[in-house]
C-alpha cells in the first residue's frame, strides 16, 4: 500500500494526466512526420533516384498493404505483450523503418523501409488509442484524444514544410530523410518517457490494462446494419480522395503551378524555417500542407458542434460535395489553388469529425472493435490503390487532369454514399441526426 498522498506529481492528479497525455501524444510525431516526408520530397526524390510518381505513390501503398496486414495480428500481439512493450515494440519498428528509408539505395530497399515502416506506425496510432483510453476514461477522454491528434498532426505540418528546405540547405535531400528517422527516435526516447510514467501510475492507481481496440472477429460482421457500410464505403471513398492526392500534391503544384519547394529567403536555417512556416501559401508543399493545417486547427470545434447539433449524415453529405468541385477545379483550370486546398481542408474537418464517432452509434457496443478494425482495413485498401493510381495516370497522361478527375469521381461516390446513409438512417430511428438534446 502506497503512502504517497495526492498532490504535486502525484499519478492521480491533473498535472500528472496532461504530463503523459504530452508523451503519450508524442509517441506517432515522428511517424507523422515520415509517413509524408516521401510527399514532401517528392519532386527531389524522382529527380535525385530517377523514381517516377508511380513509385513514390506505390511507396505509400507498400505502407497501406502493412496496415491492413496489421490490423489483423495487431491485437493479438498487443495483448500478448502489453501496451508498455507493444508500444515500444512498434516504435522500434518505425525507427527501423524510417532508417531503411532513409538509407536506401534501391528502390526495393525503400519498398522494404516503408513496409516496416507501416507495420509499426499503424499499431502505434491503436495502441495509442487504447492508452488514452485507459489514462483518460471518464475524464476529459473528448479534450485528450483532440490534443493528441492535434500534437501529432503537427509532425505532417512540419514535415511539409521542413522537409524540402532541410534537403535544399544541406544540399542533400538523405539529411532530410535522416531527419525524419530522428524525429522517430525522438519518439522512441518519449515512449520510454512514458513507459516509466505509466508503469508508475498503474503502481500507485492500479490502472486496469486497457482493451486492445480495434480487434476484428468475423462472426461480428453479418450483425452490421447498412447505416455501417454506408459509413465504411463512405470512409474509404473520402480518406482515397485526401490522402492519395496530398501524397503527389508537392509535384502538382510546383510542376502546373510553378511554385517554389522553399520560400526565396536566407539567413540561419531556423529562421528560414520561420519564413517558410509564414509564407507556407508561396511554396508547393506548403500549399499541399493546408489541409492538415485546417484539420488541426478546426477539429476540436468541428468535433463539439457534432456532439451539439448531431446532423453526422448531413455533415457528411456537405463535407463529400465540397470535394467535388475542389478536386475538379484543380484538374481542370489554372486558378490560384489556394482556395481549393482551403476547400478541402474544410471537408476534411467535417467529414472525420462526423463520421468516426457514427460508428459506436451505429452498431452494438460489443461490436464496436470490429466495427473500426474492419472500417480502418478496407479504409487502407483505397490508400493503398489510389496512391498506385495516382502516380500511374500523372505517368501515362503527362498532366493532372485525369487524376483530379478520378479524385472528383471519389467525391460523387462518397457523395452517394451519403445520400444513402441519410436515408438509411432515416429508416433506423435517426440516431446519427440527433443532437445532444435529443440523445440526453
Amino acid at each position: 500500500m502506497t503512502t504517497e498522498h495526492p498532490g504535486g506529481f502525484h499519478p492521480s492528479t491533473r498535472l500528472y494526466r496532461f504530463t503523459i497525455l504530452l508523451f503519450i501524444s508524442l509517441l506517432v510525431f515522428g511517424s507523422y512526420f515520415a509517413y509524408d516526408s516521401i510527399g514532401a520530397l517528392e519532386t527531389t526524390l524522382m529527380r535525385e533516384l530517377h523514381l517516377d510518381r508511380s513509385t513514390i505513390g506505390n511507396l505509400y501503398t507498400a505502407y497501406s498493404v502493412a496496415a491492413i496486414a496489421i490490423v489483423f495480428f495487431g491485437g493479438m500481439l498487443y495483448d500478448k505483450l502489453g501496451p508498455r512493450r507493444a508500444s515500444l515494440l512498434f516504435s522500434c519498428l518505425i525507427f527501423l523503418g524510417a532508417v531503411m528509408v532513409a538509407m536506401a539505395r534501391t528502390k526495393w530497399m525503400l519498398f522494404g523501409g516503408r513496409l516496416i515502416f507501416g507495420a509499426g506506425s499503424e499499431s502505434l496510432i491503436v495502441v495509442q488509442s487504447a492508452i488514452i483510453s485507459r489514462w483518460f476514461k471518464g475524464k476529459e477522454m473528448a479534450m485528450a484524444f483532440g490534443i493528441a491528434l492535434t500534437i501529432s498532426r503537427v509532425g505532417t505540418l512540419f514535415s511539409f514544410n521542413t522537409e524540402e528546405l532541410i534537403a535544399s540547405y544541406t544540399h542533400s535531400f538523405r539529411t532530410a530523410l535522416w531527419a525524419a528517422a530522428l524525429l522517430c527516435l525522438f519518439s522512441v526516447l518519449c515512449n520510454l518517457v512514458f513507459n516509466l510514467m505509466d508503469k508508475h501510475g498503474e503502481k500507485v492507481l492500479a490502472l486496469p490494462k486497457p482493451d486492445a481496440g480495434d480487434k476484428i472477429v468475423l462472426s461480428d460482421v453479418k450483425k452490421f446494419t447498412s447505416s455501417y457500410w454506408f459509413v465504411v464505403l463512405l470512409c474509404v471513398t473520402f480518406y482515397s480522395a485526401i490522402f492519395p492526392f496530398t501524397a503527389l500534391a508537392t509535384d502538382m503544384f510546383h510542376d502546373k503551378w510553378g511554385l517554389p519547394l522553399v520560400s526565396a529567403s536566407s539567413g540561419s536555417f531556423l529562421s528560414q524555417v520561420f519564413f517558410n512556416f509564414t509564407h507556407m501559401f508561396t511554396t508547393a508543399p506548403g500549399i499541399t500542407s493546408i489541409v492538415i493545417a485546417a484539420s488541426m486547427i478546426f477539429a476540436p470545434f468541428a468535433g463539439d458542434l457534432v456532439d451539439r447539433i448531431g446532423r453526422r449524415a448531413s455533415l457528411m453529405v456537405v463535407g463529400s460535395l465540397i470535394l467535388i468541385p475542389a478536386h475538379l477545379l484543380m484538374g481542370i483550370t489554372h486558378w490560384n489553388p489556394i482556395p481549393m486546398m482551403v476547400m478541402l481542408g474544410a471537408a476534411f474537418v467535417l467529414v472525420p469529425a462526423a463520421m468516426w464517432p457514427s460508428v459506436p452509434l451505429v452498431v452494438d457496443e460489443k461490436r464496436v472493435g470490429t466495427a473500426f478494425g474492419l472500417m480502418t482495413a478496407i479504409q487502407n485498401l483505397g490508400l493503398g490503390l489510389f496512391p498506385f493510381l495516382n502516380g500511374k495516370l500523372r505517368d501515362l497522361t503527362g498532366t493532372y487532369t485525369a487524376t483530379q478527375v478520378m479524385f472528383a469521381g471519389l467525391g460523387i461516390a462518397g457523395l452517394i454514399f451519403a445520400f444513402l446513409l441519410l436515408r438509411s438512417d432515416k429508416r433506423l430511428g435517426g440516431v446519427l441526426e440527433a443532437g445532444r438534446a435529443k440523445e440526453g
